[in-house]
């Protein structure tokens, strides 16, 4: 029957970490609303759908009168009662559990096996209020029994069918291991060099740290080491050492996960050339392209069985962004949850580790903390420029500072490392004009100038268009438009032609370019390390300028003003290395504490603070009432992009299909419901704009709903091509709208 199955398959995933008993008794209980007078005329016809959920809740929640066992109950009725809807705020259940609900008495004839007891079997303490645990805990046992509800009912229906699930049969950590030293056999053959040895000797010591007890890691390696190759061999060696069940890679932005991603699947690809272990969880993964692209039944099967791991990553190799994975992690639907459970016993890379958000700092290092001390993960804090975490570079214990020991840094001797690689010399050049800007690039043929607003880019690249090369990035163009700029711009660097760059911050977010030279708009330290990471990538001079500059014509944006006053202040005690660890530690420092520890958990709710972790703790006491953990409200309030404004679709032409926004359109306007291969392909074609830019083109005219009848304002559709520049983007101008206004 599907509770037992259910039951039984949540109880297995939960019981990766101690907490099988209670995983299992949601899944025995969540359907029992089922067995009613009021579901079986529904089933019928006769009625509408009663409430069946609150029937399993109330009868977990009166199972057991004290102690754990009551507080854990409270847990999972809260599961049981938001498996479909989504998990609800605790302080509510009360309500909840008072209703006069459809008679649930036969239920007891099924002789579902109840346990007697639910306590969990957790790892360590990780540091956390006991609020934040049985939170968390909460969110893992809601994801065990929404993942198995979702599996067994389509286990059953396949059956019903005759037809195979097509889930899992991926190839061991061991054998993944095995390709990637096959990689790593081809790609150093034949190479050598002072780099090729060093990239070789930072592989080679992060594997032999393999051995060490699962928990926290650094990885502190300057680019151009080799890192993101040496933390997947790292991981891979870990995880077969160890026996956990599988890696997940988490970087800030799509345009490095699109990068890493493929990366990955070249040196993990089996005899066919395939990858079908590695699955890329972006917004913008067209998974019904590639599989429409395989040439034979077998890779499209493969790249569907990937399609359906998006949904629970239970897949050996994931690579995400930050984004899906903390807020998935403090989310309360069960499309966000359903994958939480595979986090634990599994080893998580976070790189570019110094990119989360100083607002959600806090609770993101909770739940790092958290997955490492109570649920068997590894994570590992990969970057070029090691934030200040942990507490043994001054974030105090009690603000949560994650405990790593020195001896649990992968890269050999970073500072040596440092050194070593270094390939840029950095100076600050004071105020600089736009016009001073260009007559650089006059002088410089290939060059890269990263300023921190799009209007800023705009104003510049209007001075130098007329130059040969002259290449202008910005979110104001599609990611299809964004990925064929960056294309030629690669191919003309190798080539040695002109290329005369100006963009917004969107370079730094991992893109492969090589420029002998880089100029960077005052920002925080980190991003200009990430805007040197684009200079001199191979180390071919001694070293290459990176000139950062105060935008003389353009007032700095507010949202940067603390990054670059800690910047200011670090470069003034460390003017000959301001890339170095000692300076980018200093740095780190200043930002994090100037203000108070306050600013690194300011989430806000309905326009008001919401401190998470305080709201967390005072949700539970160990002898107080059951934990009332406010799920809905924190997965309201955790937005790591607070504004990720209104997307439109623009009729970029520039493609090898140049219509195919009006045919995707076409096909749009006609079905009766949205194709999810339209939706997936229009991703490539929608660019982000703000609210007030656009409330002002919808009164224009200038952007009108497709099929407006069916889909309302769901898919908004730029008129006038002229609007859309090969050079710029989207233009907002012409509605009194600013490149900017609020978005950068």
């Amino acid at each position: 029957m599907h509770s037992l199955a259910v039951g039984n398959l949540a109880g297995r995933f939960a019981a990766r970490f101690g907490a099988e008993a209670a995983a299992r008794l949601a899944g025995y209980l969540h359907d029992i609303g089922k067995a009613s007078i009021a579901f079986g005329q529904y089933i019928r016809g006769d009625a509408l759908s009663p409430d069946h959920s609150t029937a399993g809740a109330i009868v977990a929640d009166a199972l057991f009168a004290d102690g754990i066992d009551r507080a854990m109950a409270r847990l999972v009725s809260l599961a049981i009662a938001g498996h479909h809807a989504g998990l609800a705020d605790g302080s509510g259940m009360g309500d909840r559990l008072a209703r006069d609900v459809p008679k649930y008495d036969a239920w007891r004839s099924l002789g579902l096996p109840l346990p007697v007891s639910i306590v969990p079997r957790l790892g360590r303490p990780s540091g956390v209020s006991a609020g934040y645990r049985m939170a968390f805990l909460g969110r893992m046992i809601f994801s065990c029994l929404v993942d198995a509800d979702f599996l067994a009912t389509e286990a059953f229906y396949a059956a019903a069918d005759g037809r195979p699930v097509g889930r899992g049969d991926h190839a061991p950590l061991a054998v993944l291991r095995d390709r990637l030293d096959r990689h790593f056999a081809s790609a150093f053959a034949g190479r050598s060099g002072p780099l090729t040895a060093k990239r070789a000797e930072i592989l080679a010591h992060a594997r032999a740290m393999a051995a060490m007890a699962p928990g926290l890691f650094t990885m502190t390696v300057p680019t151009g080491g080799g890192k993101t190759l040496a933390g997947l061999a790292f991981a891979l060696d870990h995880a077969v050492a160890h026996g956990l069940d599988r890696v997940i890679v988490v970087a800030p932005y799509s345009a490095i996960i699109e990068q890493t991603a493929q990366v990955f699947r070249t040196a993990l690809a089996d005899e066919q050339g395939d990858a079908p272990d590695v699955l890329e969880h972006t917004g913008t993964v067209d998974w019904d392209a590639r599989e429409k692209e395989s040439d034979d039944d077998g890779a499209r099967d493969a790249q569907a069985k990937l399609r359906r791991a998006t949904e629970n990553w239970d897949v050996p190799v994931v690579v995400t962004t930050a984004v899906q994975f903390f807020e998935s992690l403090h989310a309360n639907r069960t499309s966000r949850c359903r994958k939480l459970h595979n986090l634990a016993r599994s080893v998580i890379v976070l790189d570019e580790a110094q990119t989360l958000p100083v607002p959600l700092l806090r609770p993101c290092m909770a739940a790092i903390a958290e997955l490492a001390a109570g649920y068997g993960a590894s994570v590992v804090l990969c970057t070029a420029t090691q934030p200040a975490l942990t507490q043994q570079s001054g974030f105090r214990k009690e603000h949560g500072g994650l405990d790593i020991p020195p001896d649990r840094e992968l890269a050999p001797d970073p500072e040596a490392l440092y050194q070593l690689l270094k390939r840029v010399s950095v100076r600050h050049a004071g105020p600089v004009g736009d016009a001073d800007l260009a007559a650089q690039f006059g002088r410089a043929e290939r060059m890269l100038c990263i300023v921190n607003s799009r209007k800023h880019a705009q104003a510049l690249h209007a001075l130098i268009r007329d130059l040969p090369g002259a290449r202008h990035l910005t979110t104001l163009m599609c990611a299809a438009h964004r990925r064929r700029v960056l294309a030629g711009i690669r191919a003309d660097l190798i080539a040695g032609k002109p290329v005369r760059l100006v963009s917004t911050s969107l370079i730094e977010a991992g893109v492969d370019v090589d420029f002998p030279e880089v100029w960077r708009a005052e920002t925080g330290l980190d991003s200009i390390a990430q805007s040197a990471g684009r200079a001199n990538r191979e180390g071919k001079p001694a070293t290459a300028p990176v000139v950062v500059f105060e935008a003389a014509d353009h007032s700095l944006p507010k949202m940067f003003r603390q990054q670059v006053a800690a910047m200011n202040d670090t470069l003034r005690h460390h003017p000959h290395d301001p890339l170095g660890l000692a300076a980018i530690r200093e740095y780190f420092n200043q930002l994090h504490w100037v203000k108070g520890v306050e600013r690194l958990d300011a989430a806000t709710l309905d326009g008001h603070p919401y401190p998470i972790l305080p709201t967390l703790a005072e949700s539970f006491g160990p002898t107080g009432p059951p934990p009332a953990p406010p799920y809905a409200s924190i997965a309201k309030a955790f937005r790591m992009i607070d504004d990720a404004g209104r997307p439109v679709i623009v009729p970029w032409r520039g493609g090898d299909e140049p219509d195919a926004v009006g045919r995707l359109v076409e096909t749009l306007r006609h079905a009766p419901v949205p194709p999810r291969d339209v939706l997936r392909q229009l991703q490539h074609y929608t660019v982000s704009i703000p609210e007030a830019a656009y409330l002002a083109m919808l009164k224009a005219g200038a952007i009108q709903p497709v099929a407006a009848d069916r889909y309302g304002d769901r898919f908004m559709l730029v008129q006038d091509i002229g609007l859309y520049s090969e050079a710029t983007g989207l233009s907002t101008d012409p509605f009194g709208m600013s490149a900017d206004a609020g978005i950068f």
